[in-house]
């Protein structure tokens, strides 16, 4: 995970409270996701709206806005099927920054997001965070960017931890985003059955299923993509 907080722009200030009712009243939502809602979300609040007429960047297809939202957790923690909820109900893409309370009174925050394409019917990936770092911790201010879009996505890829990659569109950091854990449960499960096997010639045919798998995952996480088969730099 990393640790990184951004600071967002004075000019794109809402600062709406919602009501969690808004979020279960008028869906589909379970029993046990409403329960989640009340026990979990102290409050929400609408932060920010980044659009062109309040940071200057024009929107995209993809992203012709980006909400911040910020949660604040009555315990540890919010679970991230509240967050998909949220994300659900809103058409554009939202980032969230979820607050706690721990000993002392002292304050807690991390920031989360999943890649999202705007749309009636949103598509929406995994969700990246930071670490929780003190509230109080110094922001960075956000990476340069020509566009609504491409500000989402860099901001996306430093959660995930992913590199960036220029031109990446946000369907792209999603897919790259699901492969790589996905690999990555691979490569586990590769390894805990290597420690285990006791035969030679099944150790060395994980060993090369293991490496194979390893290179795929240096390739979704290099910053460039791969040349083709046959090609020459």
């Amino acid at each position: 995970m990393t640790e990184v907080l951004y600071e967002w722009p004075a000019a794109a200030r809402f600062g709406r409270a919602i009501p969690k009712t808004k979020f279960y009243e008028h869906g589909k939502v379970s029993n046990a996701l409403r329960e989640r809602f009340v026990g979990e979300v102290q409050r929400i609040a609408w932060a920010y709206k980044l659009a062109d007429n309040t940071v200057n960047l024009p929107g995209t297809v993809a992203v012709p806005e980006l909400q911040v939202f910020q949660l604040e957790a009555k315990g540890d923690d919010i679970h991230e099927s509240v967050l998909a909820a949220i994300d659900g109900a809103v058409t554009t893409p939202i980032v969230f920054e979820i607050t706690r309370c721990v000993h002392h009174g002292k304050r807690e925050v991390r920031v989360v997001a999943a890649p999202k394409q705007a749309g009636s019917a949103p598509k929406q990936g995994s969700y990246s965070s930071t670490t929780w770092q003190p509230a109080r911790a110094p922001r960075r201010s956000l990476p340069a960017a020509l566009d609504l879009g491409s500000l989402y996505v860099a901001i996306v890829e430093s959660l995930s931890g992913l590199p960036a990659r220029p031109g990446e569109a946000v369907s792209d950091v999603a897919d790259r985003l699901t492969s790589t854990r996905k690999l990555q449960r691979e490569i586990d499960a590769l390894q805990r059955k290597l420690r285990t096997e006791p035969q030679f010639n099944r150790k060395v045919e994980l060993r090369r299923a293991l490496t194979a798998k390893q290179q795929l995952l240096a390739d979704l996480t290099s910053p460039t993509t791969s040349p083709a088969p046959g090609t020459k730099d």
